[in-house]
């Protein structure tokens, strides 16, 4: 069962990293993510159906626009199979249960909102609200199906803590820590609240820890500089989906039980 849900979670991922690209590309520019329908950004011609199947049409084309020619960004199928990828690791992780659903869109959420941050600096309200106004209703709905109500009591403390210790960091160094990283702080509490109080340090731990050695490799590298803005929810992203992931054997090695 837990494999055909992974199965499962990988082609709806495919398709959502598709919607996915849309999202990075138009809640920056305050756009709508519904309409109109998905065009070429350099001629401006909509995209046919059969050129925006996932991963496919980009391979058949060969990465350029079916009437301009024009190279099309690689970004594209990357974010799809990312997307993909993803979901089927969450599948594997929670495979039929209740709450699955929450993570998932956890997951997409999390990629968009790290896709953005690279690109633009910034992590929009837009999507930190979406995380909120979707993820307390389907961990709610999770645990009155599970009849435990004890998980949805510690997410929302866990949102409130995460917010908290965050913004705490903010006031303390404005330049270090933006707003929006202290926003998406309060979504990731709750996703990692919900699975235990622990969750939420590990989660928010690693994401420094990531955080920091990424900055070095940066600077290393010369991609940045040490007065350079580096974006920081990537890194808080990924500390969290590794603690959903992995946080149970990672906590059990921790505390040698």
């Amino acid at each position: 069962m837990t494999a055909f849900v992974a199965v499962v979670c990988g082609l709806l991922g495919l398709a959502v990293g598709s919607f996915l690209n849309v999202v990075i590309h138009r809640v920056p520019r305050r756009e709508s993510v519904i309409r109109p329908r998905s065009k070429c950004p350099s001629c401006g011609t909509p995209i046919a159906e059969r050129d925006n199947i996932p991963v496919v049409s980009w391979v058949r084309l060969r990465g350029r626009c079916r009437s301009c020619g024009q190279a099309i960004s690689v970004r594209y199928p990357l974010i799809e199979l990312a997307t993909a990828g993803l979901f089927v690791a969450v599948g594997l992780r929670f495979g039929a249960s209740w709450a699955l659903p929450a993570y998932l869109v956890f997951a997409a959420l999390l990629l968009a909102i790290s896709a953005i941050d690279l690109e633009r600096y910034i992590v929009p309200n837009r999507l930190v609200a979406v995380g909120l106004a979707l993820g307390v209703p389907l961990l709610g709905l999770a645990s009155a199906i599970e009849g435990e109500w004890r998980p949805m009591v510690t997410a929302l403390v866990g949102g409130a803590a995460a917010f908290a210790a965050l913004l705490v960091l903010n006031l303390i160094s404005p330049r270090g820590m933006g707003m929006g990283d202290v926003k998406l702080a309060s979504v990731l509490g709750l996703h990692l609240g919900w699975l235990g109080g622990r969750y939420v340090a590990l989660g928010l731990f690693l994401g420094f820890v990531l955080g920091a050695v990424g900055g070095i490799l940066l600077i290393v590298v010369r991609v940045r500089t040490r007065k350079d803005h580096v974006p920081f929810a990537p890194f808080l992203a990924g500390g969290a989906l590794v603690a959903v992931l992995f946080g149970a054997p990672i906590l059990r090695a921790y505390l040698g039980t």
